[in-house]
């Protein structure tokens, strides 16, 4: 579960990080990260209806939740992620660990 202050929340934080940060595309995501200052990380899920009904997007948010707040400790520095779902959103944890991966490498490099 992700701590209230490791939420993006609002619609600008989610615009910022999206606009300013790399982009890491996948087959089930795309994963928008930006390297901060200001700790502590946070992250923010986009899941629309096109990955299908309630309940199918609630599970994939619960799912992505749950990685990325373990990727979120183990960063090497303060990031704003935001995952965003697509509708073939069937193997999430390697898509994730793959633009996690090439998304953490883009940003040490800078």
């Amino acid at each position: 579960m992700l701590a209230k202050a490791a939420r993006l929340r609002t619609a600008e934080d989610f615009r910022s990080t999206m606009r300013r940060g790399v982009r890491c595309g996948r087959p089930g995501l795309v994963l928008h990260m930006v390297r901060t200052d200001q700790p502590p990380s946070r992250a923010g899920f986009v899941v629309s209806k096109a990955v299908g009904n309630a309940v199918r997007r609630n599970r994939v948010k619960r799912q992505l939740r749950h990685l990325v707040a373990e990727r979120l400790a183990r960063a090497p520095f303060e990031v704003d992620v935001v995952v965003r779902a697509l509708p073939h959103a069937g193997g999430v944890a390697a898509d994730l660990d793959s633009a996690w991966t090439t998304a953490t490498r883009r940003l040490g490099a800078s």
